[in-house]
């Protein structure tokens, strides 16, 4: 049956052209985002590396210590050397004491390590620049406030959720899934959004519900990477893929109602498994004819 739309194989190059750029540069975006929660959430308990306990220090808190402290010992460790953290978190174990503050030199530590990106200029941090701006950071470390949950959220509803809408529109032109998978992966995303962000609520409550907030962002992730890559085989390799390569025996049966879904999904573990060493093969010819050349040209023009 002729679909009722046009396939991306089908779209005229500038549209190609249009729809790659999209995807490549959010691709691009979707990965730096994750190298930032890497560096951010991800040193929450003072190890490279996001685990649960990062996600319950950021969004639940360390109960056992302050705000300061916990910064100090997580993603600010590199900004100070040991001696001036040590002494911060004395000073905020005493009692957190403003004569202390300029008599023991806590004000000169914070001025020469903190300030410069810690002041009233700068949105979205906490303003170091004076005693009553650190002040409330002495405190016990309670997690996300309520306040910055509100402003996250509502960024992050709208923003991911203009990205989602794009990425699943081009992906909407391909042919390769059935109508009920491009319906599902189109949808899965804005219900992994919707639960990631609950689950920042859920655990500033209960840190019983981190493993939520790796589960929704993992599911986001999954669906994102699917109807990427979908999108642009589809669009600049549908026939080597889908006709000639490997993709060819998933749309035999893909149109064969006879074969269950077991049988359907153990058929496509057993190609891609059959298919990797070709397509490393492949990729390395290519790798060694068209990309490898290219940049041994720029090194010459360099020296």
């Amino acid at each position: 049956m002729t679909p009722k739309f046009t396939p991306l194989k089908d779209h005229d190059t500038p549209i190609k052209v249009l729809f790659t750029g999209y995807l490549c540069t959010v691709g691009i975006g979707y990965l730096f985002a994750l190298i930032q929660i890497l560096f951010t959430h991800g040193m929450a308990d003072g190890k490279f590396g996001l685990s649960v306990d990062d996600i319950v220090y950021s969004y639940y808190g360390n109960r056992s210590g302050t705000v300061l402290e916990t910064q100090l010992n997580g993603p600010m460790k590199e900004n100070a050397p040991d001696q001036e953290r040590f002494k911060i978190m004395e000073w905020v174990r005493e009692g957190a004491d403003s004569e202390a503050y300029k008599d023991d030199g806590i004000k000169k530590i914070i001025e020469s390590r903190c300030v410069m990106c810690h002041n009233k200029e700068a949105s979205g941090v906490p303003n170091f620049s004076n005693f009553e701006g650190l002040k409330p950071y002495t405190t016990q470390d309670t997690g996300a406030t309520f306040a910055s949950l509100t402003r996250v959220s509502h960024i992050h509803l709208f923003g991911i959720s203009f990205i989602f809408m794009f990425v699943g529109l081009i992906f909407s032109f391909a042919e390769t899934p059935t109508t009920q998978y491009k319906c599902i992966a189109i949808g899965m995303p804005y219900g992994f959004l919707i639960a990631d962000i609950m689950s920042w609520w859920l655990t500033k409550i209960h840190p019983m519900f981190a493993w939520l907030v790796i589960f929704a962002g993992m599911g986001m992730g999954i669906s994102f990477m699917f109807m990427w890559v979908t999108s642009i085989l589809e669009m600049w390799l549908f026939k080597p893929v889908f006709i000639k390569g490997f993709g060819s025996r998933y749309l035999e049966w893909r149109d064969n109602p006879e074969a269950s879904i077991p049988d359907r999904l153990w058929i496509l573990i057993k190609i891609l498994a059959s298919q990797i060493r070709p397509a490393g093969v492949m990729l390395r010819r290519r790798w060694l004819k068209h990309v490898w050349p290219v940049i041994i040209e720029q090194l010459k023009k360099l020296r």
